[in-house]
């Protein structure tokens, strides 16, 4: 289900949010959870088992946040086969440990759990899928803020932010939240885009693992959770 909007991308980018918002979507790499490490320990896994040179822990960095089946094809050139051998081989790594190689950043538990409390209907809006999304969501005891966990799907087929976002709208949507004022929190430039294809504007996150230049398009920028905080109108 498409969900039309009057916002275009470009205006999307332009409008600062401003709160009380009728409903929030947050990524989990980067804006609410570290997961690099264990991320990139499970990519070297990968690459070892595969037989293919590692590569260096800052290119490795590049991988967290986008979707992995995109890494694959444009940051090691893997064919359609490979890619999926390299996906079932990484997954299982991940779901073992990787996914629990993680914390939260310090303030993001309180500040979900604030979001819950002031009765904001909130989704998960992360390209990774939503088994281990949910399961580093439950390590972390936050999994019972949300109103729905929103990733991508297990296939992979629906994987590029502006999917999962879609999605998370529809499955809102579908629970009679209003979605007359969203916005998004994320790090990544993918987070960015992804809303704006739906008329959502972006708060961007500092702490993250996106750039300055990737934050050029956001509609804010939050550089410490007090500021968010105050961005999401719950101080």
């Amino acid at each position: 289900m498409a969900f039309a909007s009057t916002t275009s991308p470009a205006a999307a980018d332009r409008a600062a949010p401003r709160p009380p918002f009728s409903a929030i979507l947050l990524d989990l790499d980067g804006t609410i959870l570290d997961s690099a490490p264990g991320i990139t320990a499970t990519l070297r896994y990968m690459f070892r088992a595969l037989g293919m040179p590692v590569p260096p822990q800052e290119s490795l960095m590049e991988w967290v946040g986008p979707p992995i089946m995109e890494s694959f094809a444009l940051r090691a050139g893997m064919d359609a086969a490979t890619a999926d051998r390299a996906l079932a081989v990484y997954r299982e790594k991940y779901l073992d440990e990787g996914a629990y190689d993680s914390a939260m950043y310090p303030g993001m538990g309180m500040l979900v759990q604030r979001i819950a409390a002031a009765g904001i209907p909130l989704s998960l809006a992360t390209s990774k899928p939503e088994i281990p999304a949910t399961l580093m969501l439950e390590h972390v005891t936050i999994a019972k803020c949300f109103t729905v966990i929103t990733g991508a799907s297990a296939d992979e087929t629906r994987s590029a932010k502006a999917d999962v976002v879609e999605e998370a709208l529809r499955r809102l949507a579908a629970l009679g939240v209003d979605l007359s004022n969203v916005v998004m929190v994320g790090d990544r430039v993918h987070d960015i885009e992804g809303a704006a294809r739906h008329g959502v504007p972006t708060i961007a996150v500092a702490w993250g693992y996106g750039s300055a230049a990737e934050h050029a398009h956001a509609a804010a920028v939050a550089h410490s959770v007090d500021e968010l905080t105050r961005m999401l109108g719950l101080e």
